[in-house]
């Protein structure tokens, strides 16, 4: 299978809104994962990382790890509940979304519920009870009026999608213990950054973020920015090489676990 198969397999929408309710079934998705980046690589690396990955001991992971693992699905679930729930309100609201962008809003709805059905499917699966959808406060407590303003219902769109980018990245640590889970995380997350600069564009901003600055966004998204505007990576001072500007937009922040949650409460009743 070549590099260009497996990133259209991944990119399938059906591969997430099939439920996942066994261990099994996310083995199998780990072994086509693990396969086919092999494939991809290429004759004589392929077949030494393949004969490595044999040799390699497995460790069990330890409760504290399960624990992490299990405390960031959690923290997905709630952003993917919250998602899920603002766009069906959005699109059932009448006049609300224009019919050029409507089509958009569809299939971005429709990723966002098959990522509830495998989180909580996923969490099953580990022995753990998914948690309750929360009953959601959409203007956060009068601050916004997204459901009879499209403009607001964009901005708050892109704050969203924004701060599930760099949640997903925040979390990967507290995945690792679990290469399954760790794939398909990182397999939303790519899914949640094309959706994030999908909504910047419609609201004619670029699509990456530049420093902190969200692109017209009003000081109550401000959280949603914080820290982005880091332009020094692994040492490597990126505003020396290519400006501020640019330097901070070529590598996105991540959102810790309290952060995240933080700015998802905003709007949780």
């Amino acid at each position: 299978m070549n590099i260009l198969k497996l990133l259209d397999k991944l990119s399938d929408d059906s591969f997430f809104t099939k439920q996942t309710s066994r261990l099994d079934n996310l083995s199998d998705l780990s072994t086509f994962g693990k396969k086919a980046a092999v494939a991809a690589l290429p004759l004589g690396l392929g077949s030494f990382m393949a004969t490595s990955a044999k040799a390699e001991t497995k460790t069990e992971p330890t409760l504290a790890m399960k624990s992490a693992l299990t405390d960031a699905l959690q923290l997905a679930l709630t952003l993917e509940y919250l998602e899920d729930e603002y766009y069906r309100i959005g699109l059932q609201t009448a006049n609300l979304i224009p019919n050029s962008d409507k089509v958009v809003f569809q299939q971005i709805s429709k990723h966002e519920a098959a990522h509830v059905t495998f989180l909580k499917s996923t969490l099953t699966s580990l022995g753990v009870t998914p948690g309750a959808k929360p009953t959601f406060d959409f203007t956060a407590n009068g601050a916004f009026t997204p459901f009879t303003n499209y403009q607001q219902f964009l901005t708050l769109a892109q704050a969203f999608e924004d701060t599930g980018v760099r949640a997903y990245k925040g979390q990967a640590g507290n995945v690792m213990s679990n290469g399954t889970v760790l794939q398909a995380a990182l397999q939303i997350h790519s899914v949640e950054a094309r959706h994030a600069s999908m909504v910047r564009r419609m609201r004619a901003n670029k699509g990456w973020i530049e420093l902190a600055n969200g692109g017209n966004m009003p000081a109550a998204t401000n959280a949603v920015y914080a820290g982005e505007d880091v332009t020094t990576q692994a040492g490597f001072n990126t505003a020396t090489a290519f400006g501020a500007a640019a330097g901070s937009a070529a590598y996105d922040e991540i959102l810790t676990g309290s952060e995240a949650t933080a700015i998802a409460s905003l709007f949780i009743d």
